[in-house]
């Protein structure tokens, strides 16, 4: 004798497979860097800024990159 009669399966039981399955949704759809968005490739420019910033290349041989990344950026639109 089932004292339900099925009411438990599609009563509070339904509603925790919904919980559940919104819950590893979430876990699996969400992306990894919260709060931020997905983060895009740096461009050869950006890499150039970030190196002179930190020491790496002193300010001669930045404008010497910089030059020849826009004249290539150029060439590449023309």
């Amino acid at each position: 004798m089932h004292f339900y009669d099925g009411y438990h399966f599609w009563g509070m039981h339904l509603i925790w497979w919904f919980i559940w399955l919104a819950l590893l949704f979430w876990i699996f759809a969400t992306p990894y860097d919260l709060p931020g968005e997905k983060k895009k490739k740096d461009s050869p420019l950006d890499i150039l800024q970030k190196r002179f910033a930190s020491g790496q290349i002193n300010k001669e041989e930045y404008q010497e990159q910089k030059r020849i990344l826009e004249n290539d950026q150029k060439s590449v639109k023309s």
